[in-house]
Order: structure tokens, then sequence, then C-alpha cells
């Protein structure tokens, strides 16, 4: 997965095969594990809030994280954990934003 041109990978709860990754919360757990990676670097209190480089987010109903490539220019072993994290446990990743299931089917 070398994703050198995108500027933001999707990592999707949604494994290869289709079902739905669980917990419900790895997305969240994900990007508070890389809270502490932000421009500037960690400052007192900033692991209250997700780093812009790694947001938890849905797109319809399926939970992704946004990862931005700054993340891998800051840090490149927590890009390459996130990279880690949906490869061991199938998740499917885009460069591009997906589109919601069901929205091609209504347009």
């Amino acid at each position: 997965m070398p994703f050198s041109s995108s500027k933001e990978i999707y990592i999707l709860g949604v494994t290869r095969s289709g079902k739905t990754f669980r917990p419900s919360d790895w997305a969240e757990r994900l990007a508070g594990v890389m809270s502490q990676f932000r421009p500037g670097g960690p400052q007192p209190g900033s692991h209250l809030a997700y780093s812009p480089w790694c947001v938890p987010t849905s797109i319809g109903q399926v939970k992704c994280v946004i990862v931005h490539s700054d993340l891998r220019e800051y840090e490149v072993m927590a890009w390459d954990f996130c990279l880690n994290f949906a490869r061991d446990n199938e998740l499917q990743v885009s460069e591009v934003r997906p589109e919601p299931p069901g929205l091609a089917a209504k347009l």
C-alpha cells in the first residue's frame, strides 16, 4: 500500500469480505491512539482531542478513519501503524472518499 500521491487515505470499517468491523468504536480508538501526533507535537491536554491527521468519521453508515499524509511526514511509524492496523484487520482502504452505500442508486 504505497499511497504516495494522495493527501488522505480512508480506512473503512468494512473488511475485504464485506463484513462490518467490530468493535463498533474501533475508529475512535485508533484516532485516540494517534491523538499525540499533531502539528507542533504533543501539548498538555492534546490527548483530549483527535489529531487533525487522524480523524474518525462516518460515511453513510460506515465508520472510517481519515488519515492525512502529513502524519507520514511527521512520524512515519505512526503512519505505518495505521496502515498495518488496516492490513492486519483486512479493512478496506481507499485514496478517494468513498460514496455512501446506496447514493448512486438514488441518482
